[in-house]
């Protein structure tokens, strides 16, 4: 039997001491059963594995600069947290990624995109209301920067680390 080849996944990277940050709250909070991943701010879940993907991610790397991010707040997801991000720049990167791979995307990659690092999820309601609050009465805004992406093939759980792309 042949197997279909792993869909791949596309993520932004932010600046080490954001994701120090991020991936300390994650390791704390996601059920450890389930928690297969690093903190991570997700682009697009489910790109097709051909050439043109890696191609147009050189091309688009090579020339972008760092992106500004502002650490806004935070979001419940009903069963977990997230931290909520807002940049200009990068809803305008991810728009012109799908707009060159609107062919291929599926449904969740073609809904408007809402950028959030998620650092608990898949708990009860009220564990996760809990934890919003305590968040919530300490949040001050922060920044952060996108320094580059990342490209991951899906292994059914964890994800393989296919290729970075630093920005300029």
């Amino acid at each position: 039997m042949i197997s279909e080849p792993a869909p791949l996944i596309l993520t932004l990277q932010i600046n080490p001491d954001a994701f120090a940050f991020f991936n300390a709250l994650r390791k704390k909070h996601f059920p450890p059963r389930i928690n297969y991943l690093d903190a991570h701010l997700t682009l697009f879940h489910q790109l097709p594995p051909v050439p043109a993907v890696n191609q147009l991610l050189e091309t688009v790397a090579a020339k972008q600069k760092k992106i500004n991010l502002e650490v806004a707040g935070i979001m419940k997801l009903g069963r977990g947290i997230a931290y909520k991000l807002k940049s200009e720049e990068l809803i305008w990167l991810q728009d012109n990624l799908k707009k060159e791979w609107i062919a291929w995307l599926k449904p969740q990659d073609q809904q408007k995109f809402n950028p959030h690092i998620t650092v608990q999820n898949k708990v009860e309601v009220a564990v996760a209301n809990s934890l919003y609050h305590e968040l919530s009465a300490s949040f001050q805004p922060f920044t952060a920067e996108g320094i580059g992406l990342s490209l991951w093939e899906y292994q059914g759980g964890p994800w393989l680390k296919v290729k970075d792309y630093a920005f300029i």
